[in-house]
Parts: C-alpha cells; structure tokens; sequence
C-alpha cells in the first residue's frame, strides 16, 4: 500500500486531482461552520448542548445528512439533499413525460438538458426547505432541537432577517452544486457523491463521543458501548465490501464473421451485473426522501404551550417519534420499503435489459442456450430481478439492524442521534471509497503502475 501511495503521489495528474477534491471539500466544511446572518451564536450553542442530552427532535438525522451544518444554522445548512431530492423527480418524470425520455436518450446533449432542469427544480426544494427549517426553528425551537422553548434564534430578527438567512441558505445550497459539479470535472470521484462522504464522516468523530457519553447511563461499561460499536464497524465493513464487489455474469457469445481475407469476432465474452447493482444511490435516495414529512409538518400550527398542545403539535409529535426513531417499526418498515424500491427503481433505469438485448442483437452476440431477441431480453430482466432483492435487502439491513442494536444496548431507543451509527453512514463511507479507489486504481494502471485493489 506504501508502494501505491507513493506512485499517486508521483503522478502529477492524479496528485493534483486529489488535491484539489480535498481543497473543494475543506471549502464545504468551512461554509458549514459559518452561521448564517442574524442567528445568536450563544442560544444556537445551548440549544445543541441540550439537544445531545434529549432523546426527541428531528435534528440529529437531519444533521447527519448535512455534515453538521444544520447544527450551525451555515449557508450550507442543506448540504446535496436538495439536489439529490431533485434528481428523484427527474428520474420519476423522465417514466412519465417524453420530452424527458426523448432528452435522455439524445446523450451527452440530452443529459446537459436534464442536469440544467435538476438545478433549478434543487435551487427551488432549497428555498422551499430552507423556509420550513428557518421559521420553525424561529417559532418553535424545541419542535426541531427537541429542546430550547423560550430560546430566540432571532433576538433582533424580523421578517427582514429571517427573509435574509433564508435567501443565504438558498444560496448555499447552489454553491454546494457548484463544488460537486467542480468534484466531477477537476477531481477525483462524483462531486455530489463526495460532498454526501464527507458530510456523514464528518459526524462520525460526535458520534463516538456521544456513544462514550451514553455509556455511562447504560447498563454496559463505555469500553462496552465503544466495543459493540467496533465490532458492528468491522462486520458491516466485510460485509458491505464482500457484497460490493459481488457479480453475476452472464455469458455471451460472438460468432466469426469474415470481412474480405479476414476472420473477425469468434470471441467469448460476459455482461456483469453487480449484486448490489445500485450501490449506495437507493439508501441515500430513501434517506433524502424520509426527511420531507418532517419539514412538510412544520407549517401546521402550534399552540406555543407544549402543556397543551394542539392537532399540529400532535401530528408533528407523532411523525417525529415515528419516523426517526431507530427501534421503532414505523421507522424500520419505512425506511427499509424506501430502499428496496428505490433499489428496484434505479436498476431498471441503470440497466434496461430491452435495450441492453437490442444491441446485442446488432452486434451479432448471443446467450448460450438463449435465442436473441424477445428471449434474450426476459432472460436479462428475470436475472436482474433475482440479484436486485437479495442486495436491496442487504441494503436494508445494514441501514436498519445496527442503529437498533446499539439502541437497545445503551436502552432508551429513541435517541435519533444513533441513526448515525447505524449502517447509512458505514455504508455510504465504504461505497464511495471503493469507487474513489476504482477510479484511483484505473488512472494509475494506465500508467503501468499497481492500484490499491488487487
């Protein structure tokens, strides 16, 4: 690994892609420290305080999401969800409208159209969500902190404070875009998949904290806690990689064919179809599209007295306890359908076996045993079906069983703070650094060097 290391290192091209990827992604991190104007540091600080001892509130799942930025209030409070929850529409729409599906199949022409109409259906989800979150946590911090009543956000706010951080948290969410778009063209690895890896690794150090902190009211020692926690790292670490690097091949055949004096093709050749096939796209699409209903409820009306609440207090009470809670089964039956269909929904838009059995049949290639054509394509879509269910459950389990696990241990399982630990972060932290490692790995074996991956 040293030899590897030193090889990146003496490639300029390379060198200076990760150098610059990690530039753009320090810049991110410092916009999502800086608060965003009009907001009392000292209220913000205790609110926090008091948020890490509760067990309530939205506010650690959406902060994990957002690499800490929802903690500060910062211009890049949002993070990529905005973006990602854009391109699930688009992606949606593309089924349904045909002047998307007529973009998509036009290439890298039609693809610039789609990314044009992804921005500025993100920019307004941003102002839309960066509303919700500015004025709920200005009327009712305790809704979204999970404590802090009676505590001003906004001492000497206003409409025309409040109207100003929302326009700067909007804008954040475009500049964080634009870091990612910059990750894809100048960098090393997607942009936006970046920016997402550095925002739950980011939390992770909080978390082992707040993990040693609960393991001294737990029935376990801390060494304890911090013991499961490892062990759980390690088993979802083997596992995630094993499952990652996981095929199915499908084998095909091109017969010979003679152009002039020269005999062409005769070769033996394969399809792979990964396992888990989407990768970490389906628990990140499900994870954006789980944190709507609580931004959706903030616009219901609140009593101001959490004593006496009204139906507004009880719907947002009740989808918060429901929704984000990892012991809980309307969690666990939510979150775990979100993936399994974003799953089955991004592999039939990643691998089109209609398509894929066209151009097979062009090109003069078949199966073994299969007829081109009709047969081929139902021989490729029953294939695809049976390995998407088993790597969406695998999906599921490693977003679900181990938030649960730790949850029952340190009792109180309500902590939404644990959703952190749970597979979602491991996962998305290992699938992205195999595919950061895969594209380090490609530069560098064109330059007759050896990668990381052996």
């Amino acid at each position: 690994m040293i030899t590897t290391i030193r090889n990146v290192l003496r490639t300029p091209d390379l060198r200076n892609k990760i150098l610059f990827t990690l530039f753009i992604i320090g810049v991110y991190r410092l916009g999502a420290q800086i608060p965003a104007p009009g907001v009392d540091l000292d209220q913000l600080v205790q609110l926090r305080d008091n948020q890490d001892a509760t067990s309530g509130g939205i506010f650690g799942y959406l902060n994990l999401l957002s690499g800490g930025g929802i903690a500060n209030l910062s211009f890049f409070s949002l993070g990529i969800l905005p973006y990602i929850t854009s391109s699930i529409i688009i992606q949606i729409l593309t089924v349904a409208i045909p002047k998307l599906e007529e973009w998509q199949s036009q290439g890298a022409v039609g693809q610039r159209k789609i990314t044009q109409w992804t921005r500025y259906i993100a920019v307004i989800l941003a102002l839309v969500q960066s509303t919700g979150i500015v004025f709920l946590v200005n009327r009712n911090p305790e809704q979204f902190f999970g404590a802090g009543s009676g505590v001003d956000i906004f001492p000497n706010g206003g409409a025309a404070r409040i109207f100003l951080a929302v326009m700067c948290i909007t804008v954040g969410t475009a500049v964080v875009m634009w870091l990612g778009e910059l990750i894809t063209q100048k960098g090393i690895g997607n942009g936006m998949s970046m920016i997402i890896f550095a925002s739950v690794t980011a939390a992770l150090p909080a978390l082992g904290i707040q993990l040693w902190e609960r393991g001294k009211v737990s029935s376990i020692t801390q060494f304890g806690v911090l013991g499961i926690a490892l062990l759980l790292l390690a088993f979802l670490v083997v596992g995630i990689v094993f499952v990652e690097q996981g095929q199915r091949r499908i084998p095909v055949n091109f017969p010979k064919r003679q152009v002039g004096r020269r005999v062409m093709g005769g070769n033996n050749t394969y399809i792979p179809l990964k396992v888990n096939q989407a990768g970490v796209i389906p628990v990140i699409f499900a994870s954006s599209l789980l944190q709507l209903p609580s931004l959706v409820v903030n616009v219901l009306p609140t009593s101001g007295d959490p004593a006496n609440g009204n139906w507004g207090d009880a719907v947002r009470n009740f989808v918060s306890n429901n929704l984000y809670q990892p012991t809980n089964l309307g969690y666990i039956l939510v979150f775990g359908f979100l993936i399994i269909g974003f799953a089955y929904f991004y592999n039939s838009i990643a691998f089109d076996p209609i398509r894929r059995a066209d151009e097979l049949k062009k090109q003069g290639g078949f199966i073994p045993g299969i007829r081109p054509g009709s047969q081929t394509e139902a021989h490729m879509a029953k294939i695809l079906n049976r390995i998407t269910l088993p790597g969406a459950v695998f999906l599921g389990l490693v977003a679900l069983v181990p938030s649960a696990i730790l949850a029952w241990y340190l009792g109180g399982g309500g902590n939404v703070g644990l959703i952190g630990f749970s597979g979602v972060s491991i996962l998305i932290g290992v699938g992205v650094s195999l595919e950061l490692l895969k594209q380090i790995d490609s530069q560098l074996m064109q330059r007759n060097y050896e990668g990381f991956l052996k």
